[in-house]
């Protein structure tokens, strides 16, 4: 009987000796999805990779019913960036540029800089948004501070980027987790830091999940659990572009439609799903006072 092989996957596992929880998301056809959406410049293309795999890897330890964004908005040349994974597993992302991108793309040296996490719960209707302080260079040492400011726990995060590849890997030290032995192994969490410095990005690149685990953490007494398969997806709907045609107003959308022969096309930027609305539809978005959801195509 043949395995079937997830090339879209998130792991989650524990360091039974050392009291280490940990997440690894790896991601193939997903990424190359959203890559291919736009001809990135080289950085700003390894840097969507790192935040698409890094939206995935947050998910990991959370109960989370919703999706979880990481969004990075500047007043320089790189002008939006921003990542999602939903408790369905499904990945999506983009990024806007206006004009030439500094080389190297250093976060602590953009113009006006914000990011935030963003944890929504969709049956709750609440929204949690943590900021990010970009004070570091990259992505990881900034998430990594954001972990000690928000969680007082150590976190190590690796990323790492290709053509065809996005990974991902989380390391978290949690008292009392793990082995019987964890709580008074002082020396665990450096140990396993030492470990994983040893990981290189050709590596994780280049090796499979459980191949990856074994070579580094197999005398920690490494507990797999079953793996999640992800995938890109969006969450445009139709419903939700007549949302955002409605918050515009009837104004707006009669302008619209005298501008373009009677017919609205709104592409989604995410995963160029097309949507049509002629006069009618419009006449019949704007005439509903029902509930709707809000719009989501654009970000």
């Amino acid at each position: 009987m043949e395995t079937t092989v997830i090339k879209d996957v998130l792991h989650r596992f524990v360091l039974e000796r050392a009291g280490v929880r940990g997440v690894l998301v790896r991601l193939g056809p997903a990424w190359r999805e959203v890559a291919g959406r736009a001809d990135y410049p080289p950085a700003l293309r390894a840097l969507l990779g790192q935040s698409l795999a890094a939206s995935a890897l947050l998910t990991g330890n959370i109960k989370l019913d919703g999706a979880l964004s990481i969004e990075l908005k500047s007043s320089g040349a790189l002008r939006m960036l921003f990542t999602e994974c939903t408790d369905r597993g499904r990945l999506r992302g983009l990024a806007r540029w206006n004009g030439p991108l500094p080389e190297p793309l250093v976060l602590s040296e953009l113009a006006g800089a914000v990011m935030a996490i963003t944890i929504g719960q969709a049956e709750r209707g609440q929204r949690y948004q943590g900021l990010v302080d970009l004070q570091q260079p990259d992505l990881t040492a900034a998430l990594e501070n954001y972990f000690r400011q928000s969680e007082q726990l150590p976190a190590r995060i690796l990323l790492a980027v290709d053509g065809e590849h996005a990974v991902g890997l989380m390391l978290q030290q949690l008292p009392g987790e793990g082995g019987h032995d964890a709580v008074n192994d002082d020396d665990a969490w450096s140990r396993v830091e030492h470990l994983t410095a040893t990981l290189g990005a050709t590596e994780m690149l280049a090796t499979a999940p459980e191949q990856l685990l074994y070579r580094l953490y197999h005398e920690e007494q490494v507990t797999l659990f079953e793996p999640r398969p992800l995938a890109f997806g969006c969450s445009c709907t139709r419903e939700r572009v007549s949302a955002m045609l409605r918050a515009l107003g009837r104004d707006e959308v009669e302008a619209a439609l005298a501008a373009r022969n009677g017919e609205i096309e709104v592409i989604c930027e995410f995963c160029a799903q097309r949507y049509t609305f002629d006069a009618i539809d419009a006449e019949h978005l704007l005439s509903d006072s029902g509930g709707t959801e809000p719009p989501t195509t654009a970000q």
